[in-house]
């Protein structure tokens, strides 16, 4: 997939290079398998912009437009290509969530972490940033539980239509996802 992705990719680090100032990967910790604590990679569609006391600028307003194409049609992810490769994400699975929310998971939630996660998954083609913390909870999980190679084929061919129509990209008015704050569902 490297191999057939790396024009796409090129066009887009060439674009990012000039819309982000040089700045064109963004690098964070995000727990993988059994929560251990992988790096992931993505381009970066945010600028660096500050307010006045030093404090980044909300998302909507660091967000770049050539940014707001790339997270659009998902080619931000690309670069978790890499991650793939090295043995700390799959294809499939659950995507891999922030490292603060760890310790807000209660054991129902947790169950997302037996498998490794994914650029894509079953909560992202049923809904994505559209669908509420609990139903994405509860697709992940839903996955684990029915994992097979049938299933992750329906979700590369669905991934795909979702890219193509560019369908839940993120919730009415905001650019980014609202933040997991934790609940005491045991499902």
């Amino acid at each position: 997939m490297l191999i057939v992705l790396c024009p796409v990719i090129l066009i887009v680090f060439i674009f990012l290079s000039i819309a982000n100032s040089g700045n064109v990967f963004f690098v964070q910790n995000r727990p993988g398998q059994g929560e251990k604590i992988i790096r992931i990679i993505k381009f970066k569609t945010m600028n660096d912009k500050k307010d006045e006391k030093g404090h980044l600028l909300p998302d909507a307003e660091r967000l770049t437009a050539v940014g707001k194409f790339v997270r659009s049609t998902s080619l931000d992810e690309l670069p978790q290509l890499f991650n793939v490769l090295k043995g700390d994400m799959s294809l499939i699975g659950p995507r891999p969530l922030l490292v603060k929310y760890l310790p807000l998971y209660n054991d129902f939630q947790k169950r997302r972490h037996e498998v490794k996660p994914g650029i894509t998954g079953w909560a992202q083609i049923n809904g994505r940033n559209m669908i509420s913390w609990q139903k994405k909870f509860e697709l992940d999980v839903w996955y684990v539980d029915n994992l097979s190679f049938i299933l992750d084929l329906k979700i590369i061919g669905l991934t795909i239509k979702k890219v193509f129509f560019r369908e839940g990209i993120s919730g009415e008015g905001s650019s980014t996802v609202e933040a997991f704050k934790g609940n005491s569902l045991n499902n």
